[in-house]
């Protein structure tokens, strides 16, 4: 008799694809709770919500105010410098900028070379999940306020959930921003 030991934790999963429109089913709910802090008083804290609903002949993503086409989101532009290098694996690295504009009407960019440290368990509050832990060192820079300064961001990715289920950003000044999954409802 031949006993073979697999242990998981010493196991490289298979590279992670970027999920599809057939990946995603009505009724499937992500319920996250963030938090703001600088110096490590709290300064803001409140739940998002991301739920799969029926929109405009497809499937779209509600976050409570607004509802994007799955679709749109799935089909954005190829970039030399994406958020995500699809398909995902542990010790994957490359470089993610973007031009963006916030809420005020200011421009500017976030610059990050990002990794993907390690393939795990996460225990959360919502239950346990399989996570690519992924990491983005770099600089945002606001050009209108003239600011330029470090940030941290890190990840955990739930191929299951097609979801970041943990995301920790780190930056100047003691400013430190948490989100964390509470409540997970597959479809129903």
């Amino acid at each position: 008799m031949i006993i073979v030991l697999l242990f998981l934790s010493g196991c490289k999963p298979s590279p992670t694809n970027k999920p599809t429109l057939n990946d995603y089913e009505i009724g499937e709910k992500l319920t996250l709770r963030w938090t703001s802090s600088v110096d490590g008083e709290i300064r803001g804290e409140g739940n998002d919500v991301r739920e799969v609903v029926y929109f405009k002949g497809g499937l779209g993503l509600w976050n409570g105010f607004d509802t994007l086409k799955i679709s749109n989101i799935l089909n954005k532009k190829k970039s030399d410098t994406p958020f995500r290098d699809w398909p995902l694996e542990v010790g994957k690295k490359w470089k993610y900028e973007s031009e963006w504009t916030n809420e005020s009407g200011e421009k500017g960019i976030t610059s990050q070379d990002v990794e993907i440290l390690s393939f795990e368990e996460l225990n959360l509050a919502a239950g346990k999940f399989m996570t690519y832990k992924i990491k983005y060192v770099g600089y945002v820079e606001n050009y209108e306020a003239g600011g330029k300064g470090k940030v941290t961001d890190t990840f955990w990715y739930s191929p299951k959930l097609k979801y970041n289920i943990k995301h920790i950003q780190e930056s100047g000044g003691g400013f430190r921003y948490t989100s964390e999954l509470i409540n997970y409802t597959s479809a129903k």
